[in-house]
């Protein structure tokens, strides 16, 4: 479809307001309707599910971006488009894994017992390597961690443990199973095989791991037409149910429910040791490129001084598409993400009134981006920490919009990655002047600080927070049965029992975070001797820990 162009929105009159001396001093007041009317349009049956190339997400683009012009942000490089174009790889047949051990040859492609997702790489893949158990393969000796130690991987296809050991922080953990495929490929390995622990298993049982896995893989396409692939070398990958991985474990002599048992001990990582086996991955995949764009607009900054540091806020736009049943088809994304993006408008509109106060405007710039296809692996954002539009500026912190499940009067939150850096104090205060209660993560084993866009400029060595919508009181029930019965399915829509006024108070919450740091003496810091800090920024000057 037709997106609107940068012309169009420009001859329009950007802020059409005439403010009393009154409204100039009142204080924000989020309005729990406004929230509701950016939903309902977005989660609407005329969007199809909003997924990322889609004409659905064009349409959510185009009203986003109509959202900007109207409360007067300024468009980025002449436009509120930052366009990408985003490449789908789907299997054209059916993949196979093939185990040799114990002088038998054991062919699988029934996905009740292996999962293997396309390439965006390569377009016919045969790999074919010995096999090597790396434990969880994770390879960080700063944090101990050294599941390579004495191990020959180069060429080799890594067997691995899913997840992180037990009892680790939640959001170092999750970092570092995002990072598997890096290491074993700084390690010298082509390929990789998953298999999940009990935890995990437990988690995310296989059936919904099957139907979660699905046919296709996402990414975004550069300049000389390939698609960006962080661990390029791992030439394909494989997850294997772990009844069948245990006759390949057998036939080593290391029975598998022994170290999966190991590995549901906390504190313990089972060893890795040669597999005196070897595996063959084969994967044929078709590719169609699709554009679509990030949605992106600029507030500027009171103080000259600071105009470099921009503040970031995203919420992903996308949601996947048409993926229900012959009676609803259409999975909606009400709360996933529409709602994100919905009290991410709110704040924008706020702080457009606090510029226009004169007295009382942010500091700091402001960009305000609606990102694509976070559901097919955070495409979007990573696009745009990669390729960001902010000019001679750069992104000194970002505050994330991602599923706040508005079912519930919340009173408390929680804070991912909060504890990282200097954004901490200013997110506990503000949470202070909302009334809300900061929490520790209640659903570590989800992972969740590495499956949103923030995580994409944590890599680029920015700080970055995301809230998400606490457990006290209603809240545990609340949010435990939307993501059991409404998660990623057409049921989350409008006929759920949202409360509006809650999305309100989520918008407040962001408003004093997004506020403390644009105004903030400092720009954001990580902590000294914080992983992502060290690992990700590791020149950037850091603050002590308070």
């Amino acid at each position: 479809m037709r997106r609107l162009h940068a012309a169009t929105l420009l001859a329009a009159p950007l802020l059409a307001l005439s403010l009393t001396a009154a409204a100039r001093a009142e204080a924000p007041v989020f309005d729990p309707e406004a929230v509701r009317a950016h939903v309902t349009f977005l989660a609407d049956d005329l969007l199809e599910g909003r997924e990322g190339g889609s004409r659905g997400y064009d349409i959510a683009a185009n009203y986003v971006a109509s959202q900007y012009l109207g409360m007067g942000l300024q468009p980025v490089n002449g436009s509120y488009f930052q366009n990408l174009t985003l490449r789908m790889a789907k299997l054209d047949g059916t993949p196979a894994l093939t185990l040799r051990f114990g002088g038998q040859e054991l062919r699988i492609d029934d996905t009740a017992q292996v999962l293997i997702r396309p390439s965006l790489a390569e377009q016919q893949v045969a790999l074919d390597a010995p096999l090597v158990f790396a434990g969880y393969g994770l390879d960080h000796p700063e944090l101990g961690l050294k599941d390579y130690a004495g191990l020959d991987v180069k060429g080799k296809i890594v067997v691995v443990l899913s997840g992180y050991p037990k009892g680790m922080n939640s959001e170092q953990g999750a970092h570092l199973n995002a990072e598997k495929a890096l290491m074993a490929m700084k390690r010298g390995a082509v390929g990789m095989i998953t298999v999940p622990t009990l935890q995990e298993t437990k988690r995310l049982a296989w059936d919904r791991r099957k139907a979660q896995a699905g046919s296709s893989a996402k990414g975004w396409v550069g300049t000389d037409g390939k698609a960006f692939v962080r661990a390029s070398g791992i030439r394909a990958g494989a997850t294997l149910n772990p009844e069948t991985a245990a006759k390949l474990f057998a036939a080593a002599g290391k029975p598998l429910d022994t170290i999966l048992a190991e590995a549901d001990v906390a504190g313990k990582r089972p060893k890795g040791f040669a597999l005196r086996a070897s595996g063959r991955i084969e994967v044929a995949s078709t590719w169609t490129d699709k554009p679509s764009a990030n949605v992106v607009a600029m507030l500027p900054g009171s103080d000259p001084a600071l105009a470099d540091e921009v503040v970031v806020m995203t919420a992903h736009l996308d949601h996947i598409g048409d993926h229900g049943t012959a009676e609803d088809k259409i999975a909606n994304g009400a709360l996933d993400n529409a709602s994100g993006v919905a009290t991410m408008l709110e704040v924008a509109k706020a702080l457009v009134k606090d510029k226009t106060n004169g007295k009382d405007a942010p500091r700091r710039p402001i960009l305000f981006a609606a990102v694509t296809a976070e559901e097919g692996g955070l495409i979007g954002s990573d696009y745009l920490a990669r390729n960001p539009v902010t000019g001679t500026g750069k992104p000194v912190a970002v505050v994330n919009f991602d599923m706040p499940v508005l079912l519930y009067r919340f009173t408390d939150v929680i804070a991912f990655g909060a504890e990282a850096s200097t954004l901490g104090p200013i997110v506990a205060e503000s949470a202070a002047k909302a009334g809300i209660k900061l929490s520790p993560d209640p659903l570590p084993e989800e992972g969740l600080f590495t499956r949103s866009d923030h995580y994409r400029f944590v890599q680029q060595g920015v700080p970055s927070v995301f809230l998400m919508t606490g457990f006290e009181g209603p809240g545990e029930k609340a949010f435990k049965d939307f993501l059991a019965t409404h998660y990623h399915k057409p049921s989350d829509d409008l006929k759920l029992p949202i409360d509006w006024q809650a999305g309100a108070k989520f918008a407040e919450v962001n408003y004093h975070i997004i506020r403390g740091i644009a105004d903030a003496t400092e720009q954001p810091r990580w902590y000294a001797g914080n992983l992502f800090g060290k690992e990700f920024a590791p020149t950037a000057p850091k603050a002590p820990r308070p």
